[in-house]
Formats: structure tokens, C-alpha cells, sequence
């Protein structure tokens, strides 16, 4: 049976063009396919924090992006709290604010540019795997076959249901109206503010218009019940304390939160990623940000295993995770103390808040925990104290100044005066730090370090783990192949 190259990604949300702009950059023959027939002008998500930033200038889509949205250094909580990303040790220090569809639209052509195939007006109906590959039915009558199937297709996934792993979890809040509306008065910052039964969030994307996020735990009406301006402004008023004059609306939407996570992000050849996998509370925009980084740690993961590289796909799971279930633990805290009744409780949680914020471990834990910048993966035992961690961006000496522009060919990156050992070469980009004190470095393409240490044998042992055995100058490696991101 002849050796299958190729991966379908099911999903053509922010979470699928990455992986698969990712794959195809790799040289890897890739299929994106999504059920509706034009892109999404829908803007559920708004909020891209540091982490993800760093991972799209990998790539070199965050000065693009940045460019399309509004940079917002704090979020106004509980009517008189500010919490600042001010000071995160980041090249990005703020959450950009812009509509979903403005990151879908640079992935997407990232992807078309790379080669990826995508096939919209198409739904998945079937799906079955063996030990050489997964076959998916699609509703026009065909099949496709591949490596690999990756299930990018949202909380209702097809593709989950298809692979037979379950999702469990709960309804957590219901009823959520969404409105991108324009505003007489601009709030200057993100803004949100829980009032007993009612909750509402403001923020400005940044082209003349506003998200409204608005809640009312009296009035659940159903999904299908449009959103009135009305009651948008009667919410804003109560909570906040104005309405900022909201008028014509773009769109108005309601919804429903679960926090819900499958035991497993693989079964087989079938990949979960980003809202497939996971779902959680809306509290700190965190649900497009944590599946871009579900699809920025699987796609060189399934290039490597496709191109002679060693098998880490089971990784992912290992990895991400322990990730969403942090991430869902952090936003129900966060939804849970917003929804807190009684004028004696919303007191404490505001003092209790104000006390906490004063001090600067806990600024930068909330920091962290928001901008995505905490996340490092485990170490092996006796390992250096960097191994897992992500990798600031370095400067760098050389016609590549920093880290992350290296990282643009989806390589390795071997940070050191150590050269590169011979038959790596073809997959580790090597680079000298500007700064003298640093201990090699060898960084994975998802920006995480891999290996740090001093020693030569300490690197050789570390390639090989991460990048397969060496090769001769006639077998080189998937990047020589990969044009730079």
C-alpha cells in the first residue's frame, strides 16, 4: 500500500488555516475542508493576547494583524478595578481587539499561498481509519484519504462525533447577547462590569465599532430570540453605568458557554484541535488564542512524522491538554466571581480584588494567566530549568536579528556558539544570541525550548529525540524544502 503524505484538516476557522498554512509551508499536501460556502463574517472572538501575537510573528502575520485592530493595555473590572498587561516581558504588551474574520482572512491566505487546497461548501459525513491512514465520506458523494484527519470544527464537531470520543461537561451561562454596535462616547478601554443578575463588556475593535457582551441571569431567552438594542442599553446602563450612546448595529447574536473537554485529543489518525477539544467560559477572550496554540503545537509535529522525523504526535495530547483544562478552570473562576449576587458579596470580591491587585507577584500572575505567556510543557528529569518553557525573543547576531523571525522557516533553531552537528543541519537553523550569559538553546518551531545546556553530547542526544537521527547531504530534512514563513 503505498505510503500516505497528506492531511485533511476538517474546520476553516482560525484553528484549521493555521494548522493548515503550517502544514503546507512544511511541504505537506494538505485539505482543508469546511462545510459553509464563503468565509465567516461572524466576530465572536475579538481579543488576541501576547502568546498568540508571538506565535503569528513566527509567522510573520502579527505586524499585518496589528495593523487591523486596536491595541488595548487594560481591562476595567468590577466598575472601579484595572488590570494592565503593561510591563508583560513580551514584544506585544497589550491585547490587540479586532474581529475574528480579520485573523481568518491572513491565515487563509497564508494557507492559499502555501498550497493548501481548500474545499468550502462541503461537510464531512463519514469516517473511517486503519493502520495506514483515515478516509473521510463527504457529502457530495466522494472520499478523500489521507495520513491524517485533524478536527478543527468547532464545539459541535463533526469530526469528534464521527471519532466516537465523547465531550462531557455542562451549560455554565445562557443567553449571552453579542452586538457590534457604533458608540457616541468611546469607554478608552476594555470594559466590563458584573451587576448581581446583569453583566456587560465593552470593547473597541478599533474601525468605528464596539463589541457589547450582555447578560441578564433573569431573562433567559432563547438562542433564536433576536438581540434588541433596547435591552442592550438597559443592561450597559445598569451595570456600567451608560450606554455610550450605542447605536447601529452590524451584527447581534446569542449564545450559550459550556465548559466541556475530551479525555483525549487523539484517537488514532484523528487530531482534536481548539473548540473540538475544548470548550470554556468567554471570561478573558482565551478560546481563539488557546486553539491557535492547540494548532501551532501539532502542525510541526505531523510535518516531522510525514517527513522521516520521530513519531511525538502523542505529545500533543501530553501536552495541550493539561493546557485546555487550565484554561477552563481559569475561566470558570473568572465567570463565577462575575456572577456573584448580593451587594455584600459583590463587596468583598471588589475589595478582595483591589487588596490582591496591589500586589506585583499577583499583577504579573493575572498577566500571565491572560496573555498566555505562562504556558511551558514538562521537562524529562534533571533536565535545565528552560527545557519546556517558551523562548522570549531573542536578539540575535547576524542578518536575522530575533528569534522569532528565525523561527519563520519553520525549522529548529539552535541558539549557540556550538555549530550545528553535521547531518542536522538541513533541519536546525543555527543562530548566535546578541547577549553573551545564555546557555544553548535549541527552540522548537512552536517557539518552546527543546533542550538548554553547554554540553555537545547533551545536543547530539537532544536531536536526536526531537529531529530524528542524522542524515546524509542526499537526505535532508523537511525544511530545506519548506519556503520561510
Amino acid at each position: 500500500m503505498e505510503e500516505l503524505r497528506n492531511v485533511i484538516v476538517v474546520g476553516a476557522g482560525p484553528t484549521g488555516l493555521l494548522l493548515a498554512g503550517d502544514l503546507a509551508e512544511a511541504g505537506i499536501q494538505t485539505t482543508l475542508i469546511e462545510r459553509h460556502p464563503r468565509g465567516s463574517d461572524l466576530t465572536r472572538a475579538f481579543a488576541v493576547h501576547a502568546r498568540t501575537l508571538e506565535m503569528l510573528d513566527m509567522r510573520g502575520l502579527a505586524g499585518p494583524l496589528i495593523q487591523r485592530g486596536r491595541q488595548v493595555e487594560g481591562l476595567r473590572l468590577f466598575g472601579r478595578i484595572t488590570v494592565t498587561v503593561r510591563g508583560l516581558p513580551s514584544r506585544f504588551p497589550f491585547v490587540l481587539v479586532t474581529p475574528q474574520y480579520e485573523v481568518e482572512s491572513l491565515l487563509e491566505e497564508r494557507a492559499r499561498n502555501a498550497g493548501a487546497e481548500i474545499v468550502r461548501g462541503t461537510e464531512v459525513t463519514g469516517l473511517r481509519q486503519d493502520g495506514a491512514g483515515a478516509e473521510v465520506d463527504l457529502d457530495d458523494g466522494t472520499k478523500r484519504r489521507a495520513a491524517y484527519v485533524v478536527g478543527a470544527d468547532g464545539h459541535r464537531s463533526t469530526i469528534r462525533r464521527l471519532a466516537g470520543l465523547p465531550f462531557p461537561g455542562r451549560t455554565v451561562i445562557e443567553s449571552v447577547m453579542l452586538a457590534d454596535v457604533r458608540l457616541d462616547a468611546d469607554p478608552g478601554t476594555l470594559a466590563a462590569n458584573p451587576h448581581d443578575h446583569l453583566f456587560a463588556f465593552i470593547a473597541p475593535f478599533g474601525d468605528g465599532y464596539h463589541r457589547v457582551i450582555a447578560w441578564d441571569a433573569d431573562q433567559r431567552a432563547p438562542e433564536t430570540d433576536p438581540v434588541e438594542m433596547d435591552e442592550l442599553r438597559r443592561i450597559t446602563r445598569a451595570t456600567i453605568g451608560t450606554d455610550f450612546g450605542m447605536h447601529d448595529p452590524r451584527w447581534t447574536s446569542r449564545f450559550h458557554s459550556d465548559e466541556r473537554q475530551v479525555p483525549r485529543y487523539r484517537a488514532g489518525r484523528v487530531f482534536l484541535t481548539g473548540d473540538a477539544a475544548h470548550e470554556h467560559s468567554p471570561a478573558g477572550g482565551q478560546g481563539m488564542n488557546t486553539g491557535l496554540m492547540d494548532s501551532a503545537n501539532l502542525s510541526w509535529k505531523l510535518a516531522q512524522a510525514l517527513t522521516g522525523g520521530p513519531d511525538l504526535l502523542d505529545s500533543y495530547h501530553d501536552e495541550r491538554h493539561p493546557v485546555g483544562a487550565a484554561v477552563i478552570r481559569g475561566t470558570g473562576l473568572l465567570l463565577r466571581a462575575a456572577m456573584v449576587r448580593g451587594a455584600p458579596l459583590r463587596a468583598l470580591r471588589e475589595n478582595m480584588a483591589a487588596v490582591a491587585l496591589r500586589t506585583p507577584a499577583v499583577q504579573r500572575q493575572i498577566r500571565s494567566a491572560l496573555s498566555g505567556v505562562w504556558v511551558s510543557y514538562p521537562g524529562p528529569p534533571g533536565a535545565h530549568r528552560f527545557t519546556g518553557r517558551r523562548a522570549p525573543d531573542i536578539a540575535l547576531r547576524g542578518p536575522v536579528p530575533r528569534l522569532f523571525e528565525a523561527l519563520r522557516g519553520g525549522r529548529f533553531v539552535l541558539v549557540s556558539d556550538l555549530p550545528v552537528p553535521a547531518g542536522w543541519e538541513g533541519r536546525v537553523q543555527p543562530a548566535r544570541a546578541a547577549r553573551p550569559g545564555l546557555p544553548a538553546l535549541l527552540v522548537r518551531p512552536d517557539g518552546h525550548v527543546a533542550w538548554a545546556g553547554d554540553r555537545q553530547e547533551g545536543l547530539r542526544q537532544a536531536l536526536v529525540s526531537w529531529c530524528g537521527d542524522p542524515v546524509s547531504p542526499a537526505r535532508t530534512g523537511r525544511a530545506e524544502a519548506a519556503p520561510a514563513r
